[in-house]
């Protein structure tokens, strides 16, 4: 995939929230990960991260907005339910991005929202989990940035016996056939 990005929460509440997007940050391959203003004891977010991520993903704590450092050239995106915020499936996410999550019970500050270049939103009935959420655009992100293949037009998944499928098959077949085992000493 191209491009990159990071994932992080603002005055988020709940260890196990905290880990779940984490760990799913872990598995899309963001390439970090942030906290700002956590109300938070961090060290709880261990047991819902069961895939190690605190191991493999670069962790930054800031205590305020106003701290926030991120890379250069990198578009914020905020994940909210406020008037104006485009809805996920019609967003064109940038290249380089970092979405920013508000806490459980609130919205992500005003603060954060002015440094935001696009506000985004999930297209539910309600509010979701903050793990769920993040998970969602991440998601969202990896197959509209070209990581997977274009879905096929009829119901169900690619044709294992299409014929460029079945041409493939062949070619390995018949390669493996010519291919002659170096002789043993």
């Amino acid at each position: 995939m191209r491009g990159f990005f990071g994932i992080g929460v603002e005055g988020i509440s709940k260890p196990m929230n905290v880990g779940n997007l984490l760990r799913s940050a872990h598995a899309f391959g963001a390439s970090f990960f942030f906290t700002v203003d956590p109300s938070v004891d961090m060290k709880g977010m261990r047991a819902s991260d069961t895939s190690g991520a605190f191991d493999h993903l670069p962790v930054y704590d800031f205590k305020s907005v106003d701290d926030l450092v991120l890379p250069r050239r990198v578009s914020m995106v905020a994940v909210e339910l406020v008037e104006g915020a485009v809805e996920l499936p019609s967003f064109r996410h940038p290249l380089s991005a970092v979405y920013v999550l508000g806490p459980e019970k609130n919205n992500v500050s005003p603060e954060m929202l002015a440094r935001c270049r696009h506000v985004i939103k999930i297209p539910l009935k309600f509010c979701v989990n903050v793990g769920v959420a993040g998970a969602l655009v991440m998601y969202d992100r990896m197959i509209s940035m070209g990581r997977l293949p274009e879905r096929p037009v009829k119901e169900g998944g690619p044709d294992p016996f299409a014929p460029e499928r079945l041409k493939e098959e062949q070619m390995v077949n018949h390669l493996a056939r010519q291919y002659t085992p170096p002789a043993k000493d």
